[in-house]
């Protein structure tokens, strides 16, 4: 059987730690930022764990990561 391809807009945009968790960056962070406050783009720095109901479908795209 050949090998499974890694999606490749998946491997870009998400990472899959040591314990299984599936990490992505946060959204609306990317340009237009000068009329946010500094509150909320603060609380949008980061990577977060992906939602459990969505980890699955996530994973599937990235076969050989987890």
């Amino acid at each position: 059987m050949p090998k499974m391809k890694t999606h490749s807009g998946a491997k870009k945009r998400f990472k899959v730690t040591a314990n299984g968790h599936v990490l992505h960056k946060q959204a609306h962070k990317s340009h237009l930022l000068s009329h946010e406050s500094t509150k909320r783009k603060r609380r949008l720095r980061g990577s977060k764990v992906v939602n459990r109901a969505q980890e699955a479908q996530v994973k599937s795209l990235l076969p050989y990561q987890h």
